[in-house]
């Protein structure tokens, strides 16, 4: 088991490393206002109270936390996808890739601020 526990640790410094190194600029309030907007985990829909932060782009392929790369997944969800990118883990777990990006298209056009003028 110490080889486990030592690996973990060693995902878990670079992992840490990776979040440091990006532009992470997702606010509390942009988070809550997230997690209204979608009202469950964007990939499944099972409404969560325990709904966690994760990247569509992640931060291992260059992804950042921000307010339109984060949406609201069940802990299931988010293990599931891990670190691979969101269409193509939707298709390989046979869930409704137009459905999701159209869902987040809509919910960050809501979220963005209106242009000034």
């Amino acid at each position: 088991m110490p080889v486990n526990r030592s690996r973990r640790a060693v995902a878990s410094r670079r992992r840490s490393r990776r979040f440091l190194a990006a532009d992470n600029d997702l606010t509390a309030t942009e988070w809550r206002a997230i997690q209204a907007a979608w009202g469950c985990c964007a990939y499944c829909g099972t409404p969560d109270a325990a709904l966690q932060k994760d990247c569509v782009l992640p931060l291992s392929r260059g992804g950042r936390y921000t307010l339109e790369n984060v949406v609201p997944a069940c802990r299931s969800c988010n293990a599931s996808k891990s670190n691979d990118e969101v269409t193509g883990w939707l298709r390989r777990t046979r869930r409704d890739e137009p459905a999701f990006l159209l869902r987040w298209a809509e919910v960050m056009m809501g979220l963005r601020p209106a242009p000034p003028g």
